[in-house]
């Protein structure tokens, strides 16, 4: 579960609004997309959910565990996907995994498990002898993914996480959120997509100026706009004043 309690941040010495007293609860077992124009605040909003950076008011609780008094308890049971893939270009893809599953205390055995099968997952298995530095786009964003899987986390944050993506990578990036979801985890990731946001996801939240207009399932927007047979793009549109 994600608990967002009035989180607010500033930027520029409180001269830029990015985020403004959200409010948000995700459950357990619920997959949840993200919405929002450029600059609305939700790269912001997922930075202070992760831990890099902090809220200048509210409260961050993932499963309970405040995110600011208990950091490091709190990361340990998340895994985070950032917009642009930070890794280390000098290493190989399966010595990057490896120190990762060193920073979570992954045990020996069963990360080597762990490796083989997200390497399958996302076909990587050749890659991953090869240095990050000559890994395509598309690349070093399935080795970011196969990162913040690895230590089977009880919450996925994911900022953007299909955009570089082949097709075949993103229909098993999508299969794999719903079957984490399946297993009783919670699953946040933002996107552009609409198409995506509107197949998959439980429920959607929209953010506009740093404030939450909307978060509800599909249907429930519809009906507040009085819509039945709305897309999502054209209620976000509605919703963020984009509409024409």
């Amino acid at each position: 579960m994600i608990e967002l309690q009035q989180i607010s941040k500033t930027y520029n010495k409180g001269q830029v609004q990015a985020v403004k007293n959200l409010t948000l609860e995700i459950r357990k077992g619920e997959l949840f997309g993200f919405l929002g124009p450029n600059g609305a605040g939700k790269t912001t909003t997922i930075k202070m959910m992760v831990g890099l950076l902090r809220p200048d008011a509210g409260r961050v609780l993932l499963d309970g565990i405040d995110a600011r008094h208990e950091p490091l308890k709190a990361k340990s049971i998340v895994g985070y996907c950032p917009d642009e893939p930070s890794l280390y270009d000098k290493m190989t893809g399966v010595r990057f995994l490896s120190f990762i599953a060193d920073v979570f205390a992954v045990p020996a055995q069963r990360r080597a498990a762990r490796i083989q099968e997200l390497a399958e997952t996302f076909e990587m298995n050749e890659a991953l002898r090869e240095i990050v530095s000559s890994y395509s786009h598309g690349m070093r964003q399935k080795l970011s993914l196969m990162a913040a899987l690895l230590h089977d986390p009880d919450i996925l944050i994911l900022d953007e996480p299909i955009v570089g993506l082949d097709p075949r990578a993103a229909f098993t990036l999508k299969e794999t959120m719903k079957g984490l979801c399946g297993q009783g985890k919670t699953v946040f990731f933002s996107t552009h997509i609409m198409e995506v946001a509107e197949r998959l996801c439980d429920r959607v939240g929209i953010i506009s100026h740093g404030e939450l207009v909307a978060a509800a399932p599909l249907e429930e927007l519809r009906k507040q706009a009085g819509e039945a047979s709305a897309t999502l793009e054209k209620l976000f549109l509605e919703l963020t004043g984009d509409g024409r």
